[in-house]
């Protein structure tokens, strides 16, 4: 009598779904579950590169907030300049839309300036009538002899004064006779407005007649001796036809060295007074020239 047994194990229906799915995940219905989540993976070109790029010695072994893993300092410098070359072109980009905008608020402001230009000039007109910014050439308003008289004087004028035209001049004389002046008398109240005009070099003999803070003149150092404080560099009398006057330059002012005997021409020197006497002094803001330096003809 012979019997079969076999030993058997009851498996149920889910564990023979994950033995068949080889150990895979499956779903309430016995169907394997799929990662559907991609896999990325560098190339060998990649890779290959990642190990260059990491073993140069300059190379950056770590990530850091200042610096980029497997770059060096130039490659990380050479990215941070074009990233910063980008945001300039962004910004650019922007401030372009604006240009429309600050043109017409330029031209505006330009406009408004003109009109109050204009406004003012008018409201002097009624003190003034010459300054009536409608008003036409005064010389226009003389009689030929006049104006003959008049353009004769302005020529001679123009040799006398220094950064003035003839036709300036002769505009100057023009109103001068029109407002009833005859003309000798034109031609020495223009003269001696022009003569003491702002930016003119004034004779230092007029020095006294100047309401103005700063002047230029020109003339030959006399005599220069020594100062008496330490922060004064030089001390003298300059003089011209008309007169002489003390000159200091300070040593604050670091101003050239002044040899006695020399002709200076100094723009932008603060005048003072000093026990009733007017004096000159250079400061930070004055120029100096020396007409006959550097003369080779007369070397």
């Amino acid at each position: 009598m012979s019997s079969n047994s076999s030993s058997s194990k009851v498996v149920t229906v889910d564990e023979q779904a994950f033995e068949k799915a080889g150990g895979q995940t499956v779903d309430e219905d016995g169907f394997p579950v799929v990662d559907e989540t991609p896999e990325f993976r560098a190339t060998v070109d990649m890779e290959v590169q990642a190990k260059v790029d990491s073993n140069h010695p300059d190379a950056r072994v770590e990530e850091g907030p200042d610096h980029m893993f497997g770059k060096t300092l130039e490659q990380e410098e050479r990215i941070e300049a074009r990233e910063a070359e980008l945001e300039h072109i962004s910004a650019q980009a922007e401030l372009s839309q604006q240009e429309g905008r600050a043109k017409r608020t330029r031209d505006i402001a330009a406009k408004r300036s003109a009109e109050r230009r204009v406004e003012f000039q008018k409201r002097a007109a009624s003190v003034n009538p010459m300054a009536d910014p409608e008003r036409g050439d005064p010389r226009a308003e003389l009689t030929q002899e006049q104006l003959a008289a008049v353009n004769k004087q302005s020529m001679r004028l123009a040799k006398k004064l220094d950064g003035w035209s003839r036709a300036a001049i002769g505009r100057r004389l023009g109103e001068a006779v029109v407002g009833g002046k005859d003309l000798t008398s034109a031609v020495v109240g223009v003269f001696e407005e022009l003569q003491t005009a702002p930016g003119t070099v004034i004779p230092i003999g007029k020095l006294e007649n100047v309401n103005r803070k700063e002047v230029s003149i020109e003339g030959r150092v006399e005599v220069l001796w020594d100062a008496d404080s330490p922060a004064i560099a030089q001390v003298g009398l300059i003089a011209d036809d008309s007169g002489k006057t003390k000159v200091t330059s300070w040593v604050a002012s670091d101003q050239p060295w002044i040899e006695e005997g020399e002709r200076v021409r100094i723009h932008g020197a603060a005048k003072n007074w000093y026990n009733g006497r007017v004096s000159v002094a250079l400061t930070g803001w004055s120029t100096v020239h020396f007409p006959e330096r550097g003369r080779w003809w007369e070397a």
